[in-house]
This record gives structure tokens, C-alpha cells and sequence, in this order.
């Protein structure tokens, strides 16, 4: 299937910022024998097809950030916000898990490939000194997890242009089909999402670690118990093992294939939309809003949660249109944008530091939106988002903190205590139980929920942000100028880190 790939993404040369990696991609058609050494040795391709899926198989060498890799690590993941609305505080322990292990264990080397391009960084991912010579199983398994869904997140969405991606146990691409895919009988793969340029359903599993052809093999069995469910629609199946040991590169199998059937969306006949994130949709498409609020509800939890004094602001440019997907994923970072940097020192210039009212008021006056932000203790990010987007965000835990309220099991007073160790095999279908019940809410109510999600995120635009946090207090607007700060934003989200928090870069 052929998909049109917007003026915006194109395949210009990617720059290349100090976080930059190269993560070596090998696509195939179906799960074989470990590539020993081809990711140094193989001739590799250069990414050429930005937000699509390529048109042939063999190695690629894109070169991405790690501010990329990480903010895939923060939205991929079973969604736990049902059970913190109570304690959204919780929801920076999440977050810490998603990301620890990637700093806990990897680190940057540089490379000398067989066959080099041009345009590329010359530093890949590997596992540190601590992972070889100090790590248990257990801990490797940890990290095996979570690099296996971080990956995934980042092969399907920020290379090939995938849509938001979900928890299969939710229930599924197809709402008639639900009960199919909630049926803890059937071992079924992780995620799965709609690429809309293709106008097909995505069914993904991932694998992470010292990934070989058994479990390679055993996720392209759950990938074909999923296609008995989807059948009668198109979809591509995606297998991706994250490969990293020892002395060795981080890389990335894609196996795949493409199963026939009607398309996932009605087709009216159309031009198939350009490839894209939610966020570059969110003026016109409820869906989309609905989408992008859901999946950062993590980052508006800890962001709800956070003592007042350790809320900043930062200014962003109001225009949106130079942070929309490009070539080099869903980020843009923003060290060479020179139109942020010179109307942030446009600010410094013409205001007092002392007068926060001025600034802010100038700030707005020529264009600059303010985003909220915190450093997650316990990581080295600081993660943000814009008023609107935390506005809607603001909503939709509302309208979730009313259904948890009827819904057995989620509500305060059903929690219980143990006095015995629970089963853990009951315990977790207590949970798949609640959790479906949840959604069954959440859908029963979705068109009047998109309603009031839009409302808020029109207000939100001329909300202060004292009018939107608990503690009504507006957060100081950080305009310092940091050369050692790595930014990166999409067009409602902000994530930074310093240069000297980046992996350890052995040389």
C-alpha cells in the first residue's frame, strides 16, 4: 500500500545534536536466527521514508535523539491512571520506572561500521559497564522489558509514522470485537495502533534484550492469535526485538507482514492523510485530543501533583507549525531553533527579572505560549505540557474520577486489605476485570467525554495557569538562557535534560 508523505517529511539530512544515536533497523519477513555482528558489518541503508513503512527489507541506520528515545520510553505502557486518581502523586513512580532502567544500564560508544554514511552520528547504544559486570537476571529482565517496549514505541511511531498505540488487553482496534481480545485465554500481542496514512490497523509485540529466535518465535505466535481475532481486517503484523549484550550495539529487528481484509477506517473517498501524530490534529480532530490526552495523563498527573515551588514555566513559539512530526521523529529539539531563542531573549531584554507579571504579559504580546514543567525526582527529565493540552488533560480526570467512583473496585471504599498474600494469577484477572469494566464506562460515555474535552481545551488557551492548578499559584517563567540544556517539544508536550546527564558516553 502506498502512503503520500507531506512536504513537511521529507528526506532531508537529519542534524545531528549531541544526544544524537544511530539504532541499526533490520526488517524481514518473519523471526530467524540472531544477525550476529550485521549491525556493524552489513551495508545499511539510510532512512528514506519518513513516517512510512519502507518498501524493502534489508538494514537502515536512522539516527534519532535520546530525548526521542526517551519521551517513547514516558508514553508507552499499560495505562495505571485508573487506580491513581486517588494518589496521583504515583504517577511519578511510574514514570521513574519507565525510564530508570534505560539510564540504570545503557550507555553511548562511538562506531566505525563497515560501511558508513554519510549524515549519521557515529554513536550507538550499548549496555554499560554496571549491566556486564554488576547486573542480576532479574534486573536484565527488567531492562529487557522495558527497552523492548520503549523501541517498539519509537520503531513504529517515530520512524514509520504510527498513531498513538494502546494496550491490546483494553480491548482492541475494533469495538465489536473486545470481548475477543479482553479473553485472558488467548495469549495476544501488547500493543496495537492505526497508522492513518495506510488506513490500517497495526497489532504489535515486543521483545527486549538478549532477544533470540525462541522469543522471536513465541511473539509471532501471539501476533497470529491476534490476526484470528482481526482477520476480517487489513493490518500489518510487527515484531520488534531490541537487541543489545555486552561490547555489542543496540539494534532493532522489525519482522513483519501484511494480513488483506476491509480497511480499518470507511474510506469517503478521500486522499489518505499525510503521516502524523495526534498532536498535529488536535484543532479539528476530537479523536485525536481524546488521544493525546489519554496518553499523557502520566505526565498532567505528576505535573497536578507537584509541590508549586518546583513548577516552572517556559516559552515556546504559539505557531506550532515548526514542531509538527518530521523527519527525525515526533521531537524537535530545540538547540538551533533560533525564532524560540530570539524572542525568548527578546523577553529577557525588554522586561525586568524581577517583574513576573511583565514578563508574562510580554511573553504572550509576541507570540510565546508558556508550558508547564517539572523535573520527575528520581529521573533526569524535565517533562511539560501547554496550557490547552493540561486543560483537557484537567477534564478528563475529572470526568475518569467519576466513573472510577461507580465502578466497583476502583472505588476508595472497595479497596482492601489483604491479610494474606493474594494469588497472583487472581489478582491480576481482578485487575483485567476492573480495568475492562472501566473502559466499557469510558466508551459508554466517549462522545459527551470529546464534548467537554474540547471546551476545556478552547478555554484553556485563555486560562491562567493559576486557574488551572490546584494550589493557585502561577509557577515562576523560567527565561534563563541554559547552554547545557537539551530541549525538545512537540506541539503540546516539552521534555529537557542537561548534556551531562546523557548515558555514559564511552570513547
Amino acid at each position: 500500500m502506498t502512503c503520500v508523505i507531506s512536504d513537511d517529511v521529507t528526506d532531508a539530512p537529519h542534524l545531528v545534536y549531541d544526544d544524537s544515536v544511530d539504532i541499526p533497523v533490520l526488517f524481514r519477513d518473519g523471526p530467524a536466527k540472531r544477525p550476529f555482528k550485521q549491525w556493524r558489518t552489513a551495508k545499511h541503508r539510510a532512512w528514506t521514508t519518513p513516517g512510512a513503512f519502507p518498501d524493502k527489507d534489508g538494514w537502515y541506520a536512522p539516527t534519532t535523539t535520546w530525548r526521542e528515545i526517551v519521551k517513547a520510553a514516558t508514553d508507552v505502557g499499560r495505562d495505571v491512571t485508573p487506580w491513581l486518581h486517588q494518589a496521583p502523586q504515583l504517577a511519578r513512580g511510574e514514570l521513574v520506572a519507565r525510564v530508570s532502567p534505560l539510564y540504570a544500564y545503557l550507555g553511548i560508544h562511538d562506531v566505525n561500521p563497515k560501511h558508513p554514511l554519510p549524515h549519521t552520528s557515529g554513536r550507538r547504544l550499548t549496555v554499560n559497564a554496571v549491566y556486564e559486570h554488576g547486573t542480576e537476571r532479574s534486573a536484565k529482565s527488567m531492562l529487557g522489558y522495558r527497552l523492548g517496549m520503549t523501541m517498539a514505541e519509537w520503531a513504529c511511531r517515530s520512524l514509520m509514522g504510527l498513531g498513538q498505540t494502546w494496550h491490546i488487553e483494553d480491548g482492541g482496534p475494533v469495538p465489536a470485537l473486545e470481548n475477543d481480545f479482553k479473553d485472558p485465554a488467548r495469549t495476544l500481542p501488547d500493543l496495537w495502533g492505526l497508522h492513518e496514512a495506510e488506513n490500517t490497523f497495526w497489532l504489535i509485540e515486543a521483545k527486549g534484550g538478549n532477544v533470540r529466535k525462541n522469543r522471536l518465535t513465541e511473539g509471532w505466535e501471539q501476533l497470529e492469535e491476534g490476526t484470528k481475532v482481526l482477520h476480517a481486517y487489513a493490518h500489518r503484523r510487527i515484531l520488534c526485538g531490541a537487541s543489545v549484550q555486552p561490547q555489542g550495539d543496540l539494534f532493532v529487528t522489525i519482522d513483519h507482514d501484511h494480513h488483506p481484509g476491509q480497511p480499518a477506517l470507511p474510506v469517503k473517498g478521500k486522499t489518505a492523510p499525510a503521516p502524523g501524530s495526534p498532536e498535529d490534529h488536535l484543532g479539528e480532530s476530537d479523536n485525536a485530543l481524546l488521544a493525546t490526552a489519554r496518553a499523557q495523563m502520566l505526565t498532567y498527573l505528576a505535573l497536578r501533583s507537584a509541590p508549586p515551588s518546583r513548577l516552572r514555566t517556559v516559552a515556546l513559539p504559539a505557531d506550532r507549525s515548526s514542531r509538527r512530526r518530521h523527519a527525525g521523529g515526533l521531537t524537535t529539539p530545540l538547540e538551533r531553533d533560533e525564532t524560540t531563542h530570539a524572542m525568548r531573549a527578546a523577553v529577557r531584554a525588554e522586561s525586568p527579572s524581577d517583574d513576573e507579571q511583565a514578563r508574562r504579559h510580554l511573553t504572550r504580546a509576541i507570540g510565546l505560549d508558556d508550558f508547564l514543567t517539572y523535573r520527575i525526582p528520581g529521573t533526569e527529565l524535565r517533562l511539560g505540557m501547554s496550557r490547552r493540552l493540561f486543560a483537557a488533560c484537567d477534564q478528563l480526570h475529572y470526568e475518569d474520577q467519576e466513573i472510577a467512583a461507580r465502578t466497583p473496585g476502583l472505588r476508595a471504599e472497595d479497596q482492601r486489605i489483604a491479610h494474606e498474600p493474594a494469588d497472583e494469577e487472581a489478582e491480576e484477572q481482578r485487575r483485567r476485570t476492573e480495568r475492562r469494566v472501566f473502559r466499557e464506562a469510558q466508551e459508554q460515555e466517549r462522545e459527551l467525554i470529546q464534548e467537554r474535552l474540547r471546551d476545556a481545551y478552547v478555554d484553556g488557551g485563555d486560562r491562567q495557569w493559576r486557574d488551572l492548578l490546584p494550589g493557585q499559584a502561577e509557577p515562576r517563567l523560567d527565561l534563563d538562557d541554559q547552554p547545557d540544556l537539551l530541549e525538545a517539544a512537540t506541539p503540546e508536550t516539552y521534555i529537557a535534560l542537561r548534556r551531562d546527564d546523557l548515558p555514559h558516553h564511552r570513547r
